[in-house]
């Protein structure tokens, strides 16, 4: 009888912990600016020191672009999103990849290829926006 008495009366669900619902790819794209800046940055300065901080920097923020890109694709788009655009979960796939192969790169190029596929899931992401 207790149990009945305080068993929920309403189920409910949400997508995280706290369910702000302010998702935005710039947040990744502005980290992702800074790993292709701080590569040209390497690029063009020789001193051992510098570069040591500039991949140190890098590498924090190819991590913190993965961790964007990763909260759209888990936390944001959803099975109708996959539907109508059912190549999104490859492009997540390649950019993960593309920011990875970044990280691990002080070629601008990579930094580059990172931006361009995150320009691509930003404009899926703002299409469904108005949707």
């Amino acid at each position: 009888m207790l149990s009945r008495l305080f068993a929920p009366k309403v189920k409910v669900s949400a997508h995280c912990d706290l369910p702000c619902g302010v998702y935005d790819p710039a947040q990744a794209r502005i980290e992702a600016e800074s790993v292709k800046a701080v590569q040209e940055k390497y690029q063009a300065n020789e001193d051992a020191d510098f570069r040591t901080r500039a991949v140190l920097i890098k590498e924090q923020r190819a991590e913190l672009a993965k961790h964007h890109v990763s909260v759209l694709w888990s936390d944001y788009f959803k099975p109708p999103h996959f539907e109508k655009y059912p190549d999104l979960h490859q492009l997540v796939n390649d950019t993960l990849k593309a920011l990875s192969a970044a990280k691990g790169s002080n070629d601008p190029a990579t930094g580059q290829k990172a931006l361009d596929y995150i320009a691509q899931i930003d404009k899926i992401f703002w299409e469904t926006k108005k949707a």
